[in-house]
């Protein structure tokens, strides 16, 4: 499903217009995108959980040398999505 497609979707059931859908799509996603940034957690009951993991250091081949030199790709944060039960249960079906 593409953004467009959700957006029809959204409108559909909640019965206002694509440009509201849009817009209502928009803020939640940049309201995920924000709190992640200030590090903190967001927990959607019954749907899941989006949250940021600290990514360690670690050791790894560089693909564009024939040699397969080792190089060291940097610690960094990640989004992470946990579903949660009632999303695995729909899932399953």
């Amino acid at each position: 499903m593409t953004k467009a497609e959700l957006v029809d979707a959204i409108a559909d059931k909640a019965g206002i217009s694509k440009r509201d859908a849009e817009g209502a799509l928009k803020a939640l996603l940049e309201s995920i995108e924000d709190a992640l940034k200030q590090g903190e957690d967001v927990q959607l009951t019954g749907f899941g959980k989006f949250s940021v993991s600290q990514r360690a250091a670690r050791e790894g081949v560089n693909p564009r040398d024939p040699g397969g030199a080792k190089i060291t790709i940097a610690a960094r944060k990640v989004p992470r999505f946990t579903p949660g039960a009632a999303l695995k249960a729909a899932v399953d079906r």
